[in-house]
């Protein structure tokens, strides 16, 4: 999360001295007055907005995972730490907005380095296990029968345990280097040092954006066509589901992403010191922000709710938190209209839906 007071609150941080030293256009800093009342309204507007979605969601595809945990099978395993991750993802939003609202961390240095560290874990294994996610529609339909062995629950929580080591690994220059620091505005969560920019590139724009998108447009584009020539009277809306994850996906993280990348040219010299620009950017940055956070509130919709298997599970429990409501029947969602052909692949697409 970034903060347009010039701290680094999360997974990158401003740069501002090339106004200080005289080696940019502008030799006084841009007056971003406006810029941050904006954001002292909008940022903690949204943050509260994807907390309370992001929690309600994914909490209750947590709950109903939990209650049906004797059925589980890999699929379940990564949609309950899918939904755990974007957890983990929006619970640091709260000190984030309070931080943007008042530009002052106040929740000491732990907070800040716990605070950072699990932001950054929450983001990563949740891109990692949608990731696994498509690898596992692709072995499925692609190799049913050679995969269904490898499918088991002791697989799954070796596979889980591993990704969220990888997570706490990448994300620990996060939780080494960010302290709270007294500097122009105040009390700032931020990095001890710029040493880490390079590597937090990496990792942002590589391992959170590029190869993720290139497994699930590689994948799904091969399992596409098979579905196509599947003879399931539901074919089409699995197909509509694939492609909702990887536009939904891209829609949401590229623009940040790019964001994110202009700054960091802009920090190298390569594009113009104007206040102008950097106004956009920050601008942008914000803006890109808050629209690629609201992934995390969409991934229940995507992974879980849109699931017949999944729905057939929820129902209840929803029927029973939410009283009154009119709500589907169980019979909406079955499998019947499936035909006998093509048997093997038709319940391959039905397990992991």
């Amino acid at each position: 999360m970034s903060d347009d007071n010039g701290n680094s609150t999360g997974t990158y941080d401003y740069d501002y001295s090339d106004y200080y030293n005289g080696t940019g256009e502008d030799f006084t800093p841009c007056n971003n007055a406006d810029l941050l009342i904006f954001n002292k309204v909008f940022l903690p507007t949204l943050y509260s907005f994807v907390f309370v979605l992001g929690f309600l969601g994914n909490a209750l595809v947590v709950c109903v995972l939990v209650k049906h945990r004797n059925q589980t099978n890999l699929t379940d395993i990564c949609l309950f730490n899918l939904a755990l991750s974007d957890l983990l993802f929006v619970l640091t939003l709260p000190f984030y907005s309070h931080y943007a609202r008042f530009g002052q961390w106040t929740f000491g240095d732990f907070m800040c380095r716990f605070a950072s560290g699990s932001h950054s874990t929450g983001f990563f294994s949740s891109i990692f296990f949608m990731v696994v996610m498509t690898l596992d529609r692709y072995m499925v339909i692609m190799h049913a029968h050679k995969v269904a062995r490898y499918r088991t629950l002791r697989s799954g929580i070796a596979l889980t345990v591993f990704i969220w080591m990888l997570s706490f690994c990448i994300s620990l220059p996060n939780i080494i280097f960010t302290t709270v620091k007294n500097d122009s505005n105040g009390l700032a969560c931020k990095p001890e040092n710029d040493d880490w920019k390079l590597y937090n590139t990496f990792t942002m724009h590589v391992l959170g954006l590029v190869i993720p998108l290139l497994v699930m447009i590689v994948c799904y584009s091969r399992i596409i066509p098979i579905l196509v020539n599947m003879r399931s009277a539901k074919k089409h809306r699995v197909v509509k589901l694939i492609l909702s994850i990887v536009i939904a996906f891209f829609l949401l993280w590229a623009p940040y992403n790019l964001s994110l990348f202009l700054w960091f040219l802009k920090s190298k010299g390569l594009l113009p010191n104007k206040c102008s620009v950097e106004a956009s950017l920050r601008l942008s940055i914000t803006v890109t922000e808050t629209l690629a956070y609201t992934h995390c509130c969409l991934n229940p919709i995507i992974y879980a709710f849109v699931g017949q298997k999944f729905m057939k599970r929820a129902l209840p429990l929803l029927r029973k938190c939410v009283p009154g409501v009119l709500l589907p029947s169980n019979r909406d969602f079955s499998d019947s209209s499936y035909r006998k052909s093509s048997v093997s692949q038709s319940s391959a697409v039905t397990s992991i839906m």
